[in-house]
């Protein structure tokens, strides 16, 4: 296993266990500050844009990768 190999897969494993406590983050701090219903959706889309930007980034990468060769 190469370097380059290693770094993906760790940076892939480990993004998706951050991605996962910052969910529970998330739930836990709207849950405390008693944000209610509509609160908490806001806060779950804020996150979930988040999350969703850094796929698309890594989406756009792979694409223009495979354009480029």
């Amino acid at each position: 296993m190469t370097e380059k190999e290693f770094t993906e897969i760790s940076l892939t494993v480990c993004l998706t266990f951050g991605i996962l406590y910052m969910l529970f983050i998330v739930y836990k701090l709207a849950e405390e500050s008693k944000a209610g219903r509509y609160g908490m959706t806001i806060l779950f889309i804020g996150l979930g844009l988040g999350i969703f930007g850094f796929a698309a980034k890594y989406v756009i990468k792979i694409y223009l990768d495979n354009q480029l060769q």
